[in-house]
């Protein structure tokens, strides 16, 4: 996650949310693709992932993963192109409850 002291940002700032729970028999396959595909395709397209939750106890998704790009622009051309629609596609095959969100930037804990 970052270091909220040393991540200054602009008040239009935004955050790419992603909440979901992986699928209990497909975990194995979950974490190769998103730690060997997933992660890398979206650093190499522009985005930089700024922090990753797993829920431990209550009822919410068991994972909440956050990427920010440069501007929103980045942000808007990334979650567009063909090459983010695939690998989110592809992420759906190992996940349930996938919601993908778009919030203002804030520093600390978001959900």
């Amino acid at each position: 996650m970052l270091d909220d002291e040393s991540y200054s940002h602009d008040p239009d700032d935004v955050k790419l949310l992603l909440t979901f729970d992986p699928i209990p028999g497909k975990r194995e396959a979950y974490f190769h693709y998103v730690l060997g595909e997933f992660i890398p395709t979206l650093e190499h397209l522009g985005l930089k992932m700024c922090e990753a939750w797993h829920t431990a106890y209550g009822p919410y998704p068991l994972r909440l993963t956050g990427f920010l790009a440069d501007d929103k622009e980045t942000l808007q051309r990334v979650i567009n192109s063909d090459d983010f629609l695939v690998m989110e596609d592809k992420l759906q095959e190992f996940v349930v409850n996938y919601v993908r969100r778009v919030v203002p930037m804030r520093t600390g804990f978001q959900f």
